[in-house]
């Protein structure tokens, strides 16, 4: 029978309603019936694609005997952390504070006050390596419960008074400076792989928030080391077996420092990250590498993770089928000599071994290859090499499927939307810009309420019951200001600035300026969180100083642009330390040491010119440089106030800091306006 699970929207929480296991979802009722029973409580947090987070079900949470010592000893909550990242991010935060480390499964031992007294992360069902069964952990921690109440009271109430002590302020700090930018540049040189690229050892993760800094700083300095950092760490990716060489998209990371064997669940945040900084190095470049990950990158997303709403899901699985039924993770990437063989016959095998990196040995698991580029493509023969692609992507296809995560993200549609609509300008693929268009229409119909509050997630168009985070508020503001400036219509620079007066209002310290993760009237934790420092995505917080950045460039307003260099202080503070953790940050320091600049491109849309001096605006490096285009005459555009034709063609104006420029209907001059 299932349990209370059965009624939730995350795919992660359904996948536990059949659990044996009384599940309850995070709710003041989980804590009302902990007091009722004198019970602790049992906080298991994780997501859908977690590869240990299914291994921890299968053998703990389907065991019957174990399910029934934890319904009798404790009451047990499932949090997807996803759909709920305020509370992941507080008892993470206590989890790293006493151990160390941290990582999903999270498991977390509560008082019925939700405070936390004991922690780790998977545990196995027997004992192993050092590390004690779940079993044990639940026998001692039932045991201590009911032996040392008092000491576990104790326990609980000191890790709360230490996270209180925790409050980042760093209100008083100037925005960076040109010195701050260059002590960041310095700290990533330091921890540059030149062989390999991207930054430090392995694991590596794409350093996507890291290379956009690199290219802003490019853009207005000049600087060729940065560049060369940002463009060799894209290459080696691109290569490497962490990039989906038949399909597209990128895996979530690198097991090894050479990306070449990845943990293979795909995410949407990452894939949209990348998908925009692989269109923005081919914008500084022109390397047809780039432009061929970018469109196969945003292929990937509208092909495998649009959902039938018009948004975009979560994540694919790490694992699948392997053919005979058991759940093996990369088997649906992973190749051996003797699977390319049978799909492509002996000659076309060889030359598919060559070129993808495939060995007898094996770089993965039991002979298994993932697929690499170790060699230039130019000494292969390109139609053939197209031929092998297909052949074996439409083998690889008849695979059973790693699992689909249909939960739809607001932050990361966000990104998402600002990552196909610039992408889909820059080359020319309007069915690209109509899918970043579909998915702002589902957050605006269905995510956003009548007071410009954004719920966290939907699925099958269905809400969920979370509110957005301020992650949510700030990547879809910079969602809906990128399609303002690929489609000319203001309606979504209004939307972005709903959001936005939302983060001043609900998610700002008044006195301070320093921004929290949840809003000041969302529901009270232990703590409100609240991080400056990037993960797998831009943080809350630098996201939102740079969509409010952007916002006032766009429309003059002096409470967004004070707002933004407010923000900006805590990466003057984090900035030189760890500039690898604040990339979103000192990218958008960038932005605003360069002005940033405010493009407006006056004239008819059906006119070439118009399309021109757009499309040239759009291009422009400058670090994040706004764009509005349409007819004099537009009021839903504030740059495009007060600006006429000259000698009655379209007529491109270019300001910064205050200052404008003359304006101009040419193309090349434009082109020089928008350089350093």
């Amino acid at each position: 029978m299932p349990n209370r699970l059965a009624h939730e929207t995350s795919p992660y929480l359904l996948q536990h309603a059949d659990n044996p296991v009384d599940w309850w979802p995070w709710s003041e009722e989980a804590f009302a019936e902990a007091r009722r029973r004198n019970l602790p409580v049992h906080l298991s947090v994780g997501y859908s694609s977690c590869h240990w987070c299914h291994v921890l079900s299968r053998e703990s949470f389907e065991d019957e005997a174990v399910a029934a010592y934890m319904n009798a000893h404790f009451v047990n909550i499932k949090v997807d952390r996803e759909e709920r990242p305020d509370v992941d991010a507080v008892y993470m935060e206590a989890v790293q504070a006493a151990t160390g480390q941290g990582g999903w499964p999270m498991t977390v031992f509560l008082t019925a006050d939700a405070e936390p007294f004991y922690f780790g992360t998977y545990f196995p069902p027997e004992p192993r390596h050092g590390s004690p069964s779940f079993r044990q952990v639940l026998e001692g921690v039932s045991g201590a419960w009911t032996d040392r109440r008092d000491e576990v009271g104790e326990v609980a109430r000191k890790i709360v008074r230490d996270l209180a002590d925790r409050e980042i302020g760093f209100g008083d700090a100037q925005v960076p400076g040109e010195g701050d930018l260059a002590q960041a540049l310095l700290g990533l040189t330091r921890d540059y792989d030149a062989t390999h690229g991207g930054f430090g050892g392995a694991p590596k993760f794409p350093p996507s928030m890291a290379v956009e800094f690199l290219l802003r700083h490019h853009a207005r300095t000049g600087s060729e080391g940065a560049l060369q950092m940002a463009a060799d760490t894209c290459e080696h990716m691109a290569r490497g077996g962490i990039y989906d060489q038949l399909g597209g998209g990128f895996a979530r990371y690198s097991v090894d420092r050479e990306w070449v064997v990845p943990h293979f669940e795909k995410m949407l945040y990452d894939n949209a990250l990348l998908c925009r900084v692989y269109a923005h190095l081919w914008r500084t470049t022109g390397s047809d590498l780039a432009r061929r990950v970018a469109l196969e990158t945003a292929d990937f997303m509208v092909r495998e993770l649009r959902t039938n709403e018009g948004g975009f899901a979560s994540a694919l699985d790490a694992d699948s089928d392997d053919g005979t039924g058991k759940h093996v993770e990369g088997a649906y990437y992973a190749w051996t000599p003797q699977q390319l063989r049978d799909v492509l016959g002996d000659e076309d095998a060889r030359l598919a071994t060559d070129y993808f990196g495939v060995t007898e040995e094996g770089t993965f698991e039991e002979g298994a290859s993932v697929l690499q580029l170790p060699q230039s493509e130019g000494v292969f023969d390109a139609g053939r090499i197209e031929s092998v692609k297909a052949r074996l992507k439409e083998a690889r296809d008849r695979r059973p499927a790693p699992g689909r995560d249909d939960k739809v993200v607001a932050a990361w549609n966000g990104l998402a939307i600002a990552a196909l609509a610039e992408t889909g300008a820059y080359f020319d693929r309007p069915d690209l810009v109509d899918a970043a268009l579909a998915a702002a229409d589902l957050l605006v119909r269905l995510h956003l309420d009548e007071h410009a509050r954004l719920a966290r997630t939907s699925k099958d168009g269905r809400v969920g019951a979370h509110a957005g985070v301020l992650e949510d508020y700030a990547d879809v503001a910079e969602g809906f200001l990128a399609l303002a400036s690929v489609t000319g219509e203001g309606v979504w620079l209004e939307f972005a600035g709903f959001l936005l007066d939302h983060v001043l209002v609900q998610f700002t310290d008044d006195k301070s300026g320093a921004l929290y993760d949840t809003a000041a009237d969302a529901e009270k934790l232990i703590r409100r969180p609240q991080d400056p420092t990037d993960n797998a995505t831009p943080s809350g917080w630098s996201a939102a100083a740079g969509a409010l950045l952007s916002y006032a460039a766009q429309t003059g307003s002096e409470p967004h642009r004070t707002a933004a260099e407010g923000a900006l202080g805590v990466v003057r503070a984090l900035g030189p330390r760890a500039p690898r953790f604040i990339g979103w940050g000192l990218a958008t320091a960038e932005a605003q040491l360069d002005g940033p600049r405010e493009v407006a491109v006056v004239g008819p849309n059906d006119n070439p010119a118009t399309r021109e001096l757009h499309r040239a605006a759009l291009l422009a490096t400058a670090p994040g440089a706004v764009v509005a285009v349409g007819t004099a005459d537009s009021d839903e555009l504030p740059l495009l106030a007060h600006r006429s034709l000259v000698d009655n063609e379209p007529t491109a104006y270019v300001c910064r800091n205050f200052t404008c420029d003359a304006p101009t209907t040419d193309v090349d001059r434009l082109r020089a306006a928008l350089g350093r």
